[in-house]
Order: C-alpha cells, then sequence, then structure tokens
C-alpha cells in the first residue's frame, strides 16, 4: 500500500528530483536491486517513528512527513550511502519468499474462497480508489503547476515587453544625449573662437594702450626735463641780471640786495622792462607746460581706466568661458552616467 507507489514511479511522485536522480543514475549502474535497497533504507532509517504510529499512521507518515525530511540534499545523500552500503542476501529473499507462499497456501486453506475473493475484492477497491485518489493529486498538481507555468509566461513576456520599451527609449535617449553632444561640441568651438577673438582683440588694445601710455609718459619725461631746464637757464638768467644790478652803481640805487626797486620811477620802463617781458614770457610758457602735463596726466589716467575695463571685460569673457565649458561637461557627465545606469539595470 506504499511502496507500490515507489516501486512503479521510482520514487518520482513524492521525493525531491535531485534525490530521483541518484537512484536513476545507480539503477542504470547496479540494477533493479538499487530500488529494495532505497526501500529497505527508507524503511530502516524510520524505523523508530514507525513503531510509534499504527497503521494509519505509517500510511500518513509515508505520504506526508517522509517526503519533507529528505528536502535537505544532506540527508538525501546519506540515505543513498546508507542504501549503496546494505547487503541483502539471496538465500534470505528466497527463503523469506518459500515462507510467504506457504503462508499463503496455509491461509487459502483455512479460509472460504467466497471470503477470501470478497476480501480481495475490498482490496483491489481500496487500492483502485487510492489510486484514483493519487491520480486526481497528480492531475490537480499538474494543473496547477501548469496555471502558475502560464502565469511566469504571462509576467515573463510583460517583463519582455517593458524591457524592449525601456531599451527603445534609452537608444532615443542615447541618440539625444549623442546630439547634445554634438550641439555642445559646436558651441564649444564657437565659444573658444570667440573668446580667441576677443582676446586676441584685447591683447592689442592693451598693446596699444602700452604704446600710447609709453608715448604719454616719453612726453611727460621730456617736458618735466624740458621744464627743470629752463627753470635753471632763468635761474641762472636772473642771476646775472642780479650781478649786473650790482656792479651797476646807478642800478644799485634803484635796486636793494633782494633785487627789488626802492623807488618807484619811469626809469623801470627802461632796461627793466626786457626783464619783465621774458619773466613774463617764461611765466605763460610754464604755465603752458604745466597744463600740458594736467592734460597728459589726465589722457594717462583715462587710458589706464580703459585698460581696467578691458582687463574686466576680458575676465568676465574667461569666466563665461568656463561655465560653458563646466555646464556642456555636467551635462554630459550626468547623460553618460543615465544611460549607462539603465544600461546595468537592463543586464541585470
Amino acid at each position: 500500500m506504499y511502496a507500490s507507489q515507489w516501486f512503479l514511479t521510482l520514487f518520482t511522485a513524492k521525493f525531491p528530483l535531485y534525490m530521483v536522480f541518484h537512484i536513476i543514475d545507480l539503477l542504470l549502474c547496479e540494477g533493479i536491486s538499487v530500488i529494495f535497497n532505497v526501500a529497505l533504507g527508507l524503511l530502516k532509517t524510520t524505523r523508530e517513528d514507525l513503531l510509534l504510529t499504527d497503521f494509519e499512521g505509517a500510511l500518513k507518515f509515508f505520504r506526508v512527513q517522509l517526503p519533507k525530511r529528505y528536502r535537505s540534499e544532506e540527508n538525501a545523500k546519506k540515505l543513498m550511502e546508507l542504501a549503496c552500503s546494505m547487503k541483502i542476501s539471496q538465500k534470505k529473499l528466497k527463503k523469506y519468499e518459500r515462507e510467504y507462499h506457504t503462508m499463503r497456501e496455509q491461509q487459502a486453506q483455512q479460509e472460504d474462497p467466497i471470503e477470501r475473493f470478497e476480501r480481495e475484492n475490498r482490496r483491489l477497491q481500496e487500492a483502485n480508489m487510492r489510486l484514483e485518489q493519487e491520480n486526481d493529486d497528480l492531475a490537480h498538481e499538474l494543473v496547477t503547476s501548469k496555471i502558475a507555468l502560464r502565469k511566469d509566461l504571462d509576467n515573463a513576456e510583460e517583463k519582455a515587453d517593458a524591457l524592449n520599451k525601456e531599451l527603445l527609449m534609452t537608444k532615443q535617449k542615447l541618440i539625444d544625449a549623442e546630439d547634445e553632444k554634438r550641439r555642445l561640441e559646436e558651441e564649444s568651438a564657437q565659444l573658444k573662437e570667440m573668446c580667441r577673438r576677443e582676446l586676441d582683440k584685447a591683447e592689442s588694445e592693451i598693446k596699444k594702450n602700452s604704446s600710447i601710455i609709453g608715448d604719454y609718459k616719453q612726453i611727460c619725461s621730456q617736458l618735466s626735463e624740458r621744464l627743470e631746464k629752463q627753470q635753471i637757464a632763468n635761474k641762472a638768467e636772473i642771476e646775472k641780471i642780479h650781478q649786473k644790478v650790482d656792479d651797476c652803481e646807478h642800478c644799485r640805487e634803484f635796486f636793494n640786495k633782494e633785487g627789488r626797486l626802492k623807488v618807484a620811477s619811469v626809469a623801470r620802463e627802461g632796461s627793466d622792462e626786457d626783464t619783465d617781458e621774458e619773466k613774463e614770457v617764461l611765466k605763460n610758457q610754464l604755465r603752458e607746460m604745466e597744463l600740458e602735463l594736467a592734460q597728459t596726466k589726465l589722457q594717462l589716467v583715462e587710458a589706464e581706466c580703459k585698460i581696467q575695463d578691458l582687463e574686466h571685460d576680458l575676465g568676465q569673457a574667461l569666466n563665461e568661458v568656463q561655465a560653458s565649458r563646466k555646464t556642456w561637461f555636467n551635462r554630459t557627465l550626468s547623460s553618460i552616467k543615465t544611460v549607462t545606469g539603465v544600461q546595468g539595470k537592463e543586464t541585470c
């Protein structure tokens, strides 16, 4: 009642597949006797549990609890080692067979044929009902497994469709990213060209302003030299005039030691008129030179302000170029990370 299912299905009805694979390998290597060795190994390993139960409990134990025990590969391996190590004597088997046939003949002689046939009929009916129940269970398991497999197949197809859509979207994003990268490269090239032109222009302006400043400095130095020379000449001329006045007795009466007039008279219009005119001319020249020097300094300040404005514009242009480079690099890097992340998910 329990071993028929083992022998008819080669233990595939209830036991896990890795255990069944070992049994089939041993069957192909050793022969049909391996099935009896495995059955005896199962009985030997569960002897204590079987002795504690009745007949119905033993049948339930063989049907439910025993297959669960061998879901572990370690337990299955131990069972196979026990089955291979068991030695069954053929003489004992023949002896048990003769004793069994003798016992059956004695029971047949003692029992009424009608009762024996009725008992055999009942046994066959019970076996038939049990096999039908097992068939129904196997059919239910088959249908359930088919439904589960169909659900898994539908889920797999849905996942495949979703992955295909994601793949298409990723390809489109990759194409867009490449277009964006190409556009940014073109913009970067244009910005580089524009910055190069601005730098060349700024350099030319700086060179021009530097030359102008150099000219202004040279003019200022020349004017300063001329002013110093003129002042030295004027001092020398005044010293000569003072010396002549001191040497002349007539002029000494009209001038004091400091060179100032003692008495206002008409004689002033004589020799002093030339000196006053020279002084006035020198003062006018000095005033013009000072005015020219002030204008030169003003132009120099304006040139320096213009140079500072150009340097400020140059710094802004360089900052814009760096900002555009950073923005392009960040966008490219983020797009590459996004693409590689999506591809990694697809690979997983």
